[in-house]
């Protein structure tokens, strides 16, 4: 691998867009993620400590699953005559076929199945660290529950939500199963790129350059995060 090879993905129009395809699918992905695993985070939060552990054990099943046998059972549900075009047709009692397989709803829905435990965690970290009497002096001052969750526990639970953020955000870059099997052709990232040139035009130099720009984007997030991470310790 030569300088040439970094040169010619400078000047590739098909890795410019796998590069935006890339960062618009895990920019979604991740706050999409975080949102929903926010709002479970904070139900896990206010349980007794055993049922907790019990349902944080509940959201975990899903993350020890393969995740090449999770899309095949996404493949089952969201196809057009899946389980749920069929249940909507039931309900609504006329045919339905919601587009919601190999494009970007699809990928997105596999992505976030897999990334909501990862984004769970670390917020609920944050969130059981903070100080119960702050929220009752809180309330003993006049707050009223809207207004304690925006001023006290987002502001505190604010390490948790970057973390779980940049962490899933480095860990969506990289996904390849998921695009290739939920995602359409518009759909492919950087991976899908590596793979072609690595196994369609044998392209290896080429393959190689791109592997290095994505480790390279990689390390730009996760360095400082783990460097960041290391000083709040």
């Amino acid at each position: 691998m030569s300088v040439g090879s970094y040169v010619e993905v400078a000047t590739s129009g098909l890795f410019w867009q796998s590069l935006k395809t890339t960062l618009a699918v895990a920019v979604s992905a991740s706050i999409l993620s975080l949102l929903i695993g926010f709002v479970i985070a904070l139900h896990l939060a206010r349980q007794p400590p055993r049922r907790r552990i019990l349902l944080t054990a509940l959201i975990l099943v899903p993350f020890w699953t393969s995740i090449l046998v999770k899309c095949f059972a996404f493949t089952i549900f969201l196809g057009r005559e899946g389980v749920l075009n069929t249940a909507l047709s039931w309900i609504f009692e006329t045919k339905i076929e919601l587009p919601l397989l190999f494009n970007r709803v699809g990928l997105l829905v596999g992505m976030t199945n897999f990334l909501i435990p990862l984004a769970t965690l670390p917020v609920l970290a944050s969130l059981l660290a903070i100080d119960g009497t702050i929220y009752h002096a809180a309330s003993v001052m006049g707050a009223k529950p809207g207004r304690i969750f925006w001023t006290v526990t987002v502001p505190l639970a604010l390490p948790g939500i970057f973390v779980a953020f940049f962490s899933i955000f480095v860990m969506s870059l990289g996904f390849f199963v998921v695009p290739a099997l939920l995602g359409g052709p518009q759909d492919q990232m950087l991976s899908s790129l590596i793979d072609f040139y690595n196994r369609q035009v044998l392209d290896w130099p080429q393959a190689s350059a791109i592997s290095v720009v994505l480790l390279a984007m990689v390390a730009f997030i996760a360095i400082p995060m783990a460097l960041w991470r290391r000083h709040q310790g």
